[in-house]
């Protein structure tokens, strides 16, 4: 217990420390690092507040990287194995740990991803080729988002809304619980993907999960996503 005095004491040290060395959690050693962000943690506002950003790096993707470094002393193989060729099977990880790899490298992988696909003052639309599938696949932009923003709001619980390259080579729009990924669906290629956890909204937007969806378009990086088509296209 503390005195009142020690109290104050511990109090203003606390309030004096930035936040985010406050709420960061230690890296734990191993392979996987949490990734710098490209953009401060308030760039993104209003539409994602700078505090949600701050605890959902520094925090909720820390631990994910943390677990998924935890994972590599029951199993060293991972620390030299493609992460993604795991995710798309994880059949070839021992069955003691493909929960673990799923829940956690799993997460790793798609808060990464995220992270780039955002960004402050981005272009407003998709150009080029990402266009014209877009046009051609769901008739216009307004439409597919509107596909994203269901896929998102009608998962029930935690997860993802993405935009996808389908094993056909056509956009597609899917959900996926936790942190599953759409690897393991087998699709060639993610183009965009956004976070419904509520721990990506729920300081600004408490349970308007919709309000939440239709302010993250705001803030997409389509020249990264035009990259990620691009990919899949080659």
């Amino acid at each position: 217990m503390l005195d009142r005095r020690s109290y104050l004491k511990f109090a203003l040290a606390a309030a004096a420390t930035p936040l985010a060395s406050r709420l960061a959690f230690a890296q734990q050693p191993g392979p996987f690092t949490l990734p710098k962000l490209g953009y401060a943690y308030d760039a993104l506002e209003p539409n994602i507040d700078a505090q949600t950003m701050e605890i959902h790096h520094t925090r909720h993707h820390q631990a994910y990287v943390n677990n998924a470094n935890a994972v590599v002393a029951q199993w060293p193989d991972l620390a030299k194995t493609p992460v993604e060729d795991l995710l798309r099977d994880l059949s070839k990880a021992p069955e003691n740990v493909r929960t673990a790899i799923r829940n956690n490298v799993g997460g790793h992988w798609n808060h990464s991803m995220f992270w780039e696909l955002m960004t402050p003052g981005g272009a407003k639309e998709p150009q080029g080729d990402l266009k014209a599938a877009i046009d051609s696949g769901f008739g216009d932009l307004g439409k597919m988002k509107e596909r994203v923003n269901a896929a998102g709001a009608g998962r029930f619980g935690s997860g993802w809304a993405w935009l996808v390259v389908n094993k056909d080579g056509k956009l597609d729009v899917i959900s996926t619980a936790n942190q599953d990924t759409p690897l393991e669906l087998g699709v060639r290629a993610v183009v965009l993907g956004v976070d419904v956890w509520e721990h990506a909204y729920y300081l600004k937007y408490q349970n308007r999960r919709p309000d939440y969806l239709g302010a993250w378009w705001n803030t997409v990086n389509w020249d990264k996503a035009a990259q990620n088509f691009a990919k899949a296209k080659a």
